[in-house]
């Protein structure tokens, strides 16, 4: 069976390598560095190279399953992190943003509404929209917030059946097959939904989702909520962009007969945990991340360390580095890598005994701060094992451990696992 893994993801962490410093190569990580330099290091495209991932694709992706063959997009996903599973055939699913445009114009201001909406508020503005009347194809809507701007939005049919090939109506991602991938550059307006085939099922999805967004618009505009923010000086969330539609969850072999291991997971957003649902992972609850960092992370790593007494391996995803990676912020990106090595893998390496455990360290994606979006740069890995000799890498950085790392660099996430497991 070999050594128990700790398998601990930075979302967004890595940057490019060709800018300098990046936000690793300026933040103070001296626990990071010391399992760079006590085990073996490398990078890894988490999809593949030119391909800049969503971060469902890229967690599918490095947890060992080729999102070109299993991936049937983010909607039934963040779904399914709910608890709810779609009705296949009937409903299509997708992930939301509650967003803000220019009411004249309808010139798209902020993706996020400023990203500083409240869970608490988006669930008020998500109620508002939730079960509204479409008025075509016998249509329905479910909308849920999520977390902070996010939701998932569920449009059905009582009657006819609806395709999942149709556009996203959130013009910073386009639609490659059934992956999203981020756009280099786009229009700042909402986009209408488009038919991806020629069929009635198609056709009426499209119909549907551009009747909700219209509709979502003219409710959210005077909203209570909205009128507050706007009296406070904040953006309103006066629209509501989709993305990653699908139409069913994929069909996958569970993660612990794939690699005969028993897998759990904690995970900080519904995508990610619909991913540990789907591949039958056990799941630790923890609640949402806060203000407080020192808190947040000590209760993640007593959870993981508890999970690993029942467990082979536990995967640990902490969103950190990824939100201030797209909003442009260096300085509160270098932090946040800063906290997780201070208050995750500090305390982690005071727990465990070395000898003892694999640990993986990596990403799920690039999200380079100058770019502000994510990208298809090859992010680092740390393994540490006892069953391998350290190479020359001396600290955690996207240069040294392309260049200079044994495990060179991988073509594909979903190589990752089975590579280092081998070794543990």
């Amino acid at each position: 069976m070999g050594l128990k893994l700790i398998y601990v993801v930075l979302d967004g962490a890595a940057d490019r390598p060709q800018d300098s410093p990046t936000s690793y190569e300026a933040a103070e990580t001296p626990n990071l560095d010391e399992l760079a330099r006590r085990g073996i290091c490398g990078a890894v495209y988490t999809i593949g190279k030119g391909i800049a991932p969503e971060s469902d694709t890229a967690v599918l992706s490095i947890l060992g399953y080729d999102p070109h063959r299993y991936y049937t997009g983010r909607g039934p996903l963040e779904a399914l992190g709910l608890g709810i599973r779609i009705k296949e055939g009937r409903e299509i699913a997708f992930r939301a943003n509650f967003a803000t445009i220019d009411e004249n114009t309808g010139r798209l201001i902020d993706r996020r509404c400023g990203r500083d909406i409240a869970s608490e508020e988006a669930r008020e503005l998500a109620k508002s929209l939730d079960g509204m009347e479409l008025g075509l194809h016998e249509g329905y809507v479910r909308v849920l917030a999520t977390i902070g701007h996010r939701a998932v939005v569920i449009i059905g049919s009582e009657k006819y059946n609806l395709s999942d090939k149709v556009t996203n109506t959130d013009p910073a991602y386009v639609r490659v097959g059934d992956i999203s991938v981020a756009a280099k550059e786009f229009r700042p307006y909402i986009k209408e939904c488009r038919p991806l085939e020629e069929t009635d099922e198609a056709r009426r999805a499209a119909e549907l989702v551009n009747v909700f967004s219209r509709k979502a618009m003219e409710l959210l505009k005077d909203h209570p909520i909205n009128k507050r923010r706007e009296a406070e000086g904040r953006l309103k969330a006066n629209a509501i962009l989709l993305r990653d539609c699908g139409g069913r969850l994929p069909k996958v072999v569970p993660i612990s007969e794939v690699f005969n291991r028993r897998f759990a997971a904690i995970t900080e957003m519904p995508v990610e945990k619909g991913i540990a649902r789907l591949l039958g992972m056990d799941i630790g609850e923890v609640p949402p991340p806060s203000a407080d960092k020192k808190k947040d992370y000590e209760l993640r790593l007593d959870v993981a360390l508890r999970l690993l007494r029942r467990n082979d391996a536990v995967y640990v995803h902490l969103k950190g580095p990824d939100e201030p990676g797209h909003d442009g912020d260096f300085k509160r990106k270098v932090k946040a890598i800063e906290m997780i090595d201070k208050h995750f893998i500090g305390p982690l390496l005071e727990r465990i005994d070395l000898s003892e455990y694999c640990l993986l360290i990596t990403s799920d994606h690039a999200t380079p701060w100058r770019l502000r979006t994510h990208t298809d740069d090859p992010v680092p890995v740390i393994f540490v094992s006892p069953n391998t000799e350290p190479d020359s890498v001396t600290r955690i950085s996207e240069r040294e451990c392309i260049e200079r790392g044994s495990l060179g660099v991988i073509d594909h996430g979903w190589e990752l696992l089975p590579t280092v497991l081998r070794m543990c």
